[in-house]
């Protein structure tokens, strides 16, 4: 089985990226990172990952054959999962729309900017049991603060969706004027591969109080120098995301129940404090 990720994106590990970074060292994970202004390396896509991660990548770093290549790779049993952000998806500069990789992604992307921002939240829901949201306190909704705009694709699951709550002060009291609901996290096959789209990123600004979703810190090392304090709900979070799509851990499909059985989808690094 593979180990190996490809994270692509999110600038340097320094910067945005250290907070994906910091998941992935927390658990143990072994990675390659391509920060967003690097152009992809025919070896990238020449000995296939386990799984590829494109964060805030642009597609204007991959040529259309490093696109196909991918397609391939994916269709073979790698791994894709593309998290939100301004060069994810269409976005401001991802424009990912019309290119092969769109065929790939369980959701369906428009061709044009598809960013939208929540200046009074979005509570993250879950909507279905699965391997991925096992284990985590969703009756106490974490907040983002902005998402990519997603339509999921007829043959895809949507795991999380987020409720946008519209809130007016009448002069008394705060009151909530109307609630939009979108989907935030959908899954699904490409052939032997599992595919994830996840509407929002994962470092600020769009993650917002979801940081910091847990009732413990975890205080990680980043390789370049310096740390990220993140929530240990945030962090187990993002690594059963990470473990499902490449196949890191043995994680079913799905579940066809109605309710997860109990213990199932145990993450990797679980106990790890």
């Amino acid at each position: 089985m593979k180990r190996r990720i490809c994270y692509l994106g999110d600038d340097d590990l320094s910067a945005a990226a250290a907070y994906l970074a910091g998941v992935m060292g927390y658990a143990g994970l072994s990675y390659d990172h391509i920060p967003s202004r690097r152009p992809v390396k025919p070896e990238i896509l020449d000995d296939p990952y386990a799984l590829y991660i494109l964060s805030d990548y642009p597609s204007a770093g991959f040529s259309m054959e490093q696109m196909r290549r991918l397609v391939e790779n994916v269709s073979n049993g790698s791994g894709l999962l593309m998290i939100g952000g301004w060069e994810s998806y269409f976005g401001r500069l991802g424009e990912y729309g019309n290119r092969p990789i769109a065929d790939v992604l369980p959701v369906y992307l428009t061709s044009a900017d598809d960013r939208v921002n929540c200046p009074q939240g979005c509570y993250v829901r879950k909507a279905r049991p699965h391997p991925i949201t096992d284990g985590l306190p969703w009756q106490t909704p974490p907040v983002v603060a902005g998402f990519n705009r997603i339509v999921p694709k007829p043959e895809s699951e949507t795991l999380l969706i987020g409720e946008r709550v519209w809130v007016a002060d009448n002069g008394k009291e705060l009151q909530v004027s109307s609630v939009d609901t979108v989907p935030l996290l959908v899954v699904g096959k490409y052939e032997r591969g599992r595919v994830a789209a996840l509407a929002f990123d994962a470092a600020p600004h769009w993650i917002g109080g979801m940081v910091d979703w847990g009732t413990r810190r975890i205080v990680q090392q980043i390789p370049v120098g310096g740390f990220v304090e993140i929530g240990d709900d945030y962090a187990r979070f993002f690594r059963q995301l990470i473990a499902w799509t490449g196949r890191l851990e043995e994680m079913p499909d799905g579940y066809p129940e109605e309710v997860a059985p109990k213990g199932a989808g145990t993450p990797i690094g679980a106990g790890k404090r």
